[in-house]
């Protein structure tokens, strides 16, 4: 049997558990599938691998130089999904500059946005370049944990046409857990590519990819999610253009 990077965190007792309850049954890809990458932004991966108490020093929310083994393999699957034609929609967090709609994010810290040192010339929110998005992808800016809350995410797979989702990015207990549970909710296939997603705690994503994969995705390895990009036919969706439309002289946009 493969290990799974969750089986050292569980006891005999919960392995048990698991397997008499049927928990982890594979429910398999859809036929028409958007990538979502969820938060993969500064603000959480630093400008560089290092140490994460060092990299939380610039910024609060780092998850250090895992965030940047887990960047390889989510850009391979961007580029595979670029490839094929399929959807690739990016989240990330958005706040007013005096942060009041942070709302209860700031119930749950202790230390201020102010305190980390980041660089001044660097938004945070933006994501991280080497995955930067393309002019045929999309980008929600969302500002709780869920890409579909508060957000349009569910009406563009809907006008897509998706049928499932594939989920990258971070973190695995926080924002990439929240969506998924959304996605399942929605009655999406889910599946989540294993070493796409990254958290700053080892314990929280490990048991969080087991709780996924017991009852609300596929936790499966990347390697799968591309050979299964693979497996599409292309053409499958009618993506944005990624031009602007050509403006309308004055007169036309008067009447």
């Amino acid at each position: 049997m493969v290990e799974r990077v969750w089986d050292k965190f569980l006891t005999e007792r919960d392995k048990a558990v698991f397997a008499a309850a049927g928990f982890g049954k594979l429910g398999g890809f859809g036929k028409r599938p958007a990538l979502l990458v969820i938060d993969v932004s500064w603000s959480f991966c630093g400008e560089y691998p290092e140490p994460i108490l060092e990299s939380i020093k610039k910024w609060r929310t780092s998850c250090g130089a895992e965030s940047w083994v887990a960047l390889e393999y989510i850009k391979a699957l961007i580029d595979k999904a670029h490839i094929k034609g399929l959807p690739v929609i990016y989240t990330t967090g958005e706040r007013r500059p005096d942060g009041w709609d942070g709302g209860s994010w700031r119930w749950k810290t202790s230390r201020q946005e102010g305190e980390a040192q980041a660089p001044r010339n660097v938004d945070g929110n933006d994501i991280v370049a080497m995955i930067a998005p393309g002019p045929k992808d999309i980008l929600i800016r969302k500002r709780k944990a869920s890409g579909f809350f508060g957000t349009d995410l569910a009406s563009y797979l809907t006008l897509l046409g998706c049928d499932s989702v594939v989920v990258v990015g971070t973190t695995t207990s926080g924002c990439v857990r929240a969506t998924v549970l959304d996605a399942f909710s929605l009655n999406y296939r889910v599946a989540v590519a294993e070493e796409g997603s990254f958290d700053r705690s080892e314990a929280s994503h490990a048991l969080s990819l087991c709780d996924m994969h017991a009852k609300y995705a596929d936790v499966v390895p990347t390697a799968d999610v591309l050979a299964f990009f693979d497996s599409l036919p292309e053409g499958l969706f009618e993506l944005p253009s990624g031009v602007a439309p050509a403006a309308v002289p004055t007169a036309l946009a008067a009447e």
